[in-house]
């Protein structure tokens, strides 16, 4: 490691997808918070904030936490999320209100994703714990895109200094970050994550990004309590469909992996 170089801060935002389970075996000398959402408090006890909506019930929450964990509830993650425009804008689901709040707050070189896909077909459990509710489907005027909010969070994240990866395995995804693995980011160092941002930054297609901003900042979709659903009747559902799509237009070829060797390098997958 040269001189300049220093250990990069690694959060990682845990959820409730059946591979979630895996950071159980895992070394997290990488990683330097935890942040779990809702249920994921349960797949290991060092996490180090569970972030959780007000209607999360209160059953479910941990008997017990170390003294230097954090609850995060919405006077927490509803003003952070509004620094980045709001709910209606950046998605009603935890996944991407967790995300806002860990850039608010930990201001991390790295926000790395595990256990929150988003991909409920197929044969099996739905979440680690058994069969839950698929939050993200529901019929929300704020999650019609998954994609294209993923998109967003991506290049809003970079604006920030701070990279998005996706750690999972899964075959699918609705997030649209780059894959790695945790060994990838085991050999990461400050330099290498900033050169990764460089490699990324120039993927964003800035008329798009800009196109996508004007629009949110002419339509003014915002609400400062985050209750938007009593809002609803207020806003269009094609005007946030021409936003997703400027938000899905300014990301292009985003590899579908990324890998560390002594310098750090992209490739497609």
């Amino acid at each position: 490691m040269k001189p300049t170089d220093h250990t990069p801060n690694i959060v990682l935002v845990l959820g409730s997808a059946p591979d979630a389970l895996e950071v159980r075996e895992w070394d997290r000398s990488t990683i330097a918070s935890i942040v779990a959402i809702n249920n994921a408090w349960a797949i290991r006890d060092d996490w180090d904030y569970l972030i959780y909506p007000d209607d999360f019930p209160s059953e479910r929450l941990p008997a017990t936490q170390s003294t230097s964990a954090l609850k995060i509830t919405s006077d927490k993650f509803v003003p952070a999320q509004n620094e980045f425009g709001g709910f209606v804008y950046a998605g009603g689901t935890m996944a991407f209100t967790s995300a806002y709040w860990a850039l608010h707050a930990l201001k991390p070189d790295v926000l790395a994703f595990l256990g929150c896909d988003m991909i409920y077909s197929g044969v099996g459990r739905t979440h680690f714990y058994g069969n839950g509710t698929a939050d993200p489907l529901r019929q929300d005027i704020t999650l019609r895109s998954l994609e294209a909010k993923s998109s967003r969070l991506f290049v809003k994240a970079l604006r920030e200094g701070t990279l998005c990866v996706n750690l999972s395995s899964r075959p699918q995804s609705r997030l649209t970050f780059p894959r790695t693995t945790l060994a990838t980011l085991s050999r990461l160092t400050t330099r290498r994550v900033s050169a990764l941002k460089q490699i990324f930054s120039g993927r964003v297609v800035r008329e798009a990004e800009a196109a996508a901003k004007l629009l949110e900042a002419n339509l003014g979709y915002f609400v400062e309590d985050g209750r938007y659903w009593k809002k609803i009747t207020e806003f269009s559902e094609s005007c946030i469909d021409r936003i997703d799509a400027s938000w899905t237009d300014a990301i292009v070829r985003i590899p579908k992996s990324c890998s560390s060797r002594d310098i750090c390098q992209c490739r497609n997958a």
